[in-house]
């Protein structure tokens, strides 16, 4: 995908470190990704809810493990990567950038497949295309 001549791949690549399945307050996870989940790991919606979420607000989100990382981070791999959540499929690309585009840069502080060298104008659009996409 083209975002202002940069390709969203040329501004982040996934290097599979776990890095932003670890804390960052959770997970959002919504029906649709509750009903994919709990499906793709053979038990029912509710079970899934019980065991593996926490109340944030009105919304659910995916609980941590006491070493701080995503219930489904296991073997440094993410054991839901077929069907992860929205907000997974979506990072870095969020809508706090757009809020704030200091965030591009905090995030990259913890995140090795975010570049900064990019004009922040490129990485606004693609933000926005890249949410427009997933919307």
């Amino acid at each position: 995908m083209s975002c202002n001549h940069t390709a969203s791949e040329n501004i982040f690549v996934c290097q599979q470190c776990g890095e932003c399945c670890n804390g960052f307050g959770g997970t959002y996870v919504s029906e649709a990704d509750i009903r994919a989940i709990a499906g793709f790991i053979h038990t029912d919606a509710d079970t899934f809810v019980r065991r593996y979420c926490r109340r944030s607000g009105s919304r659910y989100v995916l609980g941590q493990a006491d070493s701080g990382y995503c219930f489904f981070w296991k073997d440094k791999r993410c054991t839901i990567h077929p069907v992860k959540p929205r907000m997974c499929r979506a990072w870095p690309f969020i809508p706090n950038v757009l809020k704030d585009p200091e965030n591009w840069k905090i995030m990259a502080g913890s995140c090795p497949g975010i570049r900064t060298d990019v004009p922040i104008a490129d990485v606004l659009d693609c933000v926005r295309r890249r949410l427009e996409v997933l919307s």
